[in-house]
């Protein structure tokens, strides 16, 4: 099934100048499908479902630092979640269960800071940030992992 998450606006990096007003992301299984405008993107993707959101869509990032402090490794991965970030740097990933609790949910573990950046058949990592930098929504792998109410 194909979903169409259509922003406020999209942005292919975080440090692109022009995002793409009231654009959207189709994401097919794990992939992303295509970027757009949402009026072309439903014009090529009529079937798909649609999820708005609010705020800015780019790509997921890559959690930098320490991870949050929770009570257990799958509580830690899913704060890294909730901050818009689908990786974490392998030098931090060294406490007991934690690759493990984040390969469960498609968390990568990576070497270094990659740069991320919207990709037509590149992996479906996306975060959805509102004007305040909250982190509204994250997608890791196609899979809506977190969703703030």
């Amino acid at each position: 099934m194909e979903t169409l998450h259509v922003a406020d606006e999209v942005r292919y990096t975080w440090d692109i100048a022009e995002p793409i007003k009231g654009g959207g992301v189709v994401v097919t299984g794990d992939r992303i499908g295509a970027v757009g405008t949402f009026e072309e993107l439903r014009e090529r993707f009529p079937g798909a479902r649609v999820r708005k959101w609010a705020g800015a869509l780019g790509p997921a990032r890559v959690h930098e630092g320490p991870l949050p402090d929770a009570p257990t490794p799958r509580e830690r991965i899913h704060a890294v979640l909730k901050l818009g970030a689908v990786a974490v740097l392998g030098e931090y990933a060294t406490a007991p269960g934690l690759r493990e609790a984040a390969a469960r949910v498609g968390v990568l573990v990576v070497p270094a800071a990659p740069r991320t950046a919207l990709a037509e058949t590149g992996r479906a990592d996306l975060a959805v940030f509102d004007a305040d930098g909250r982190c509204v929504a994250t997608v890791c792998a196609g899979r809506l992992v977190h969703r703030r109410a």
